[in-house]
């Protein structure tokens, strides 16, 4: 059965073997991030409703979990916000249900977190990992680009309301862009929500593709650790391990994404449309390549364009 709604299970480094499940269509967000390696928002909303339609997801979850797969998550994510799908409590609700034995994590930006109805159906998630940039108005607006209905203030306070509310685990991530969110006094606002939000980890994460924005560029090693340091204890996982050592990590995969290259320079979009797979799914395979060095990038007014890295390069 070809799946519209699952994928993977992709080679996550932070959640090991997870089977995907978008809930939107393509680029529906609240927010319209400068560093999205998804690519601009198409969508931009905070409306929510039942995007893509309960049963198919469910059906589409019976066929895959009845085959028993090895998974260390279920993960609601894809290449827009989950939680905008206002069933998204009743899918996971029927998943602890009828497959008690998966645990599922859920990929949020955190904006709708304010909205009680959301948090009461996020509760039987095993671990929520939401996404704070900034705290102030000024610089939420510049690096996230939210609809209008969303704000930083909301965002804080329906993060700290979740921790109030939700026994499982939350692993906040900080999306680190140099000379934005990096300077002191944007570090010290952020550091003093974290303190009041308390997520079990804070998970610091900067630019490993080029994202919606040309100008965004990655922090250094070296700032990244001395951020990690002044918040306490956070871990920087853009320099976790290559996704090649995640046990689910599909050759056949990367090997089609080389063939289709050599052909051709491809975008993400591109190679999602020619192969069949959610474009999350080559997202994860791309930067596999680009650590190896298999492939290189170029940025054009189409989009960021991937094509094999001559052995000379």
């Amino acid at each position: 059965m070809a799946y519209k709604y699952l994928f993977g299970p992709v080679p996550s480094r932070r959640l090991g073997i997870s089977l995907g499940v978008d809930l939107v269509p393509f680029k529906t967000c609240t927010l319209n991030c400068v560093y999205c390696e998804c690519g601009p928002t198409t969508y931009l909303t905070s409306e929510r409703k039942e995007y893509v339609p309960f049963d198919e997801v469910m059906n589409e979850l019976d066929d895959c979990l009845s085959l028993s797969p090895s998974l260390d998550f279920i993960t609601f994510s894809g290449s827009g916000e989950p939680t905008l799908n206002i069933r998204i409590g009743d899918i996971i609700d029927l998943v602890k249900q009828k497959y008690p034995e998966y645990r599922i994590a859920v990929l949020t930006n955190g904006t709708l977190l304010s909205d009680v109805k959301l948090r009461d159906g996020l509760m039987k998630a095993n671990l929520i990992l939401p996404s704070l940039d900034a705290t102030s108005e000024e610089l939420f607006n510049k690096i996230n680009r939210p609809c209008k209905e969303i704000n930083a203030k909301d965002a804080v306070s329906g993060l700290i309301e979740l921790r109030k509310e939700y026994s499982g685990e939350i692993w906040l991530e900080v999306f680190i862009i140099p000379e934005l969110n990096d300077v002191p006094e944007e570090i010290h606002q952020l550091k003093s929500a974290i303190q009041e939000i308390k997520p079990d980890r804070i998970q610091l994460n900067t630019l490993d593709r080029p994202g919606s924005e040309k100008w965004v560029v990655p922090a250094t090693k070296d700032g990244m650790e001395k951020i990690a340091s002044y918040l306490g204890n956070a871990e920087i996982i853009a320099d976790f391990s290559s996704r090649r050592e995640v046990k689910s990590f599909d050759r056949s995969i990367e090997d089609a994404i080389l063939s289709t290259t050599r052909r051709r320079p491809c975008t993400a979009a591109d190679l999602s449309a020619i192969l069949g797979l959610h474009i999350n799914e080559v997202n994860k395979y791309i930067q596999a390549l680009i650590e190896s060095g298999s492939i290189k990038i170029d940025v054009q007014e189409r989009g960021v364009f991937y094509s094999i890295k001559p052995a000379s390069d």
